[in-house]
């Protein structure tokens, strides 16, 4: 295996996924044109043509022998996706067709890319910064409206502009308070300590206001999960197949049915829900129905939102300990057959197996997550890496406001801001390690 660090390799890898109409087939590296023009026969060479411009050909083996009819699109360093001269040869979506290309750009020189590697190598040529270019996996990943704003909003820089601008004022503050040093037998302050003091209380608001983001943040990528609970027989089943509007559950009569948790999803308003179907909460000797019953439990601490069912010939709903930042609804169900009085304004009634109420259920669900932030262009937070780097740093900047008003020396307090850079710098990139950049690539499909 090549050293995947060596960005003077040229790599090749299939950049769309099988199954389609057509593949494109990526070549980026200082050989990236000599190597297509040895597969390529069209009007004229690569070698010889402008840079962002498209050439219809044919791909031939070493025989001579046409392969396929392709479109080739030419990119010239720099100003390419990796900062490398690139082809991207598009052709049709026959995987023999593919292997047989890859196979032969290979035994011209190429290597098979590894997962992530084109972003890496425009991560490693200054063409993005290190959140940027988690933001294309995040993109390539989205599932819903709001996931792709989140992820779409960081590609663009808009998160990368916020640390820089952060990062920028810290280093003005710690080069003043290293400055003091140069001067320190004169007991001069080059850093107003008042003006230091707003400062550092203006940039911990920032960063708390980026760690807060990531609730939403998290919920918007991986999907917000809802632990649908109560007593069996109640139409935990139920709802979940008509909130997915899918026969996902397996519904019966019998108290009891669902043993296990079942999971389905739904998107509601652009927000990706993730519904655990639940065992029904009572006390049983059975041991497999305990089983059900613990992960019920386990199901309800992990979840965002609990949806907890009462029907409605018994709408009494027994007591369940939650966290205060989970969201808790009531809903009572089958009122189509029993009369109840609908006299609580918190309580959602419906009819699982009919349909009503559950459009009124889903506005409820939707209400548990705000996204008016996102509209305005705010900045959130999605990546646990970038969460747990903002939480060391703001422990850092409290670390610096404690030792400035305990009237501490100018070198502790500008270790302090230091460590607060080193932190933001982590997830810019501009700070980072070949085991990081390992970690965080490694979890790119091939070909990105």
């Amino acid at each position: 295996m090549y050293n995947h660090l060596d960005t003077n390799t040229t790599i090749v890898a299939p950049a769309t996924a099988a199954g389609g109409a057509v593949m494109v087939v990526r070549l980026s590296g200082p050989k990236a044109i000599e190597i297509a023009d040895r597969l390529f026969r069209g009007r004229q060479r690569l070698a010889d043509a402008d840079g962002y411009t498209l050439h219809y050909g044919r791909i031939v083996d070493t025989d001579n022998i046409v392969v396929d009819d392709v479109v080739v699109a030419l990119f010239r360093a720099p100003h390419s996706y990796t900062g490398d001269d690139t082809v991207e040869i598009t052709l049709h979506g026959s995987e023999y067709i593919t292997s047989e290309v890859l196979r032969l750009a290979i035994d011209q020189g190429a290597v098979m890319a590894m997962p992530g590697e084109f972003t890496r190598r425009a991560f490693l040529a200054g063409k993005m910064d290190l959140s940027r270019a988690e933001a294309v996996a995040d993109i390539i990943a989205s599932d819903s409206k709001w996931s792709h704003a989140v992820a779409s909003t960081q590609m663009r820089g808009g998160y990368s502009e916020r640390l820089a601008t952060l990062r920028n004022e810290l280093l003005r503050l710690a080069s003043l308070l290293e400055l003091e040093l140069d001067f320190s037998e004169e007991d001069v302050e080059f850093a107003d300590r008042t003006s230091l003091h707003t400062t550092l209380d203006d940039i911990a608001s920032q960063i708390d206001a980026l760690i807060s983001s990531f609730t939403l943040g998290n919920a918007l990528k991986n999907g917000v999960n809802v632990a649908i609970i109560g007593r069996p027989n109640v139409g935990k089943s139920t709802l979940l197949n008509s909130l997915v509007e899918e026969d996902r559950a397996m519904v019966s009569d019998i108290a009891g049915t669902t043993r296990d948790t079942i999971e389905a999803t739904t998107t509601i308003d652009g927000v990706r829900y993730r519904f655990v179907d639940t065992a029904g909460i009572h006390t049983t000797d059975d041991r497999l129905e305990q089983m059900g019953i613990d992960r019920t439990h386990r199901a309800i601490a992990n979840a965002a939102v609990i949806l907890h069912l009462a029907a409605a010939d018994n709408p009494e709903f027994e007591e369940v300990d939650y966290r205060p930042e989970q969201h808790y609804i009531r809903v009572v169900n089958k009122i189509d057959t029993a009369t109840v009085a609908h006299n609580d304004s918190e309580v959602v009634y419906i009819s699982a197996k009919s349909g009503f109420g559950i459009d009124t259920l889903r506005n409820r669900l939707s209400a548990t997550v705000d996204t008016s932030q996102i509209g305005t262009g705010s900045v959130v937070v999605s990546n646990m890496r970038h969460y747990a780097a903002l939480r060391e740093a703001y422990n850092a900047l409290m670390s610096a406001r404690t030792a400035m008003d305990m009237g501490l020396p100018s070198d502790l307090l500008s270790e302090d801001i230091r460590q607060v850079l080193h932190h933001l710098g982590e997830i810019t990139g501009a700070i980072t390690s070949d085991d990081i950049l390992q970690s965080i690539f490694s979890k790119f499909c091939i070909g990105k």
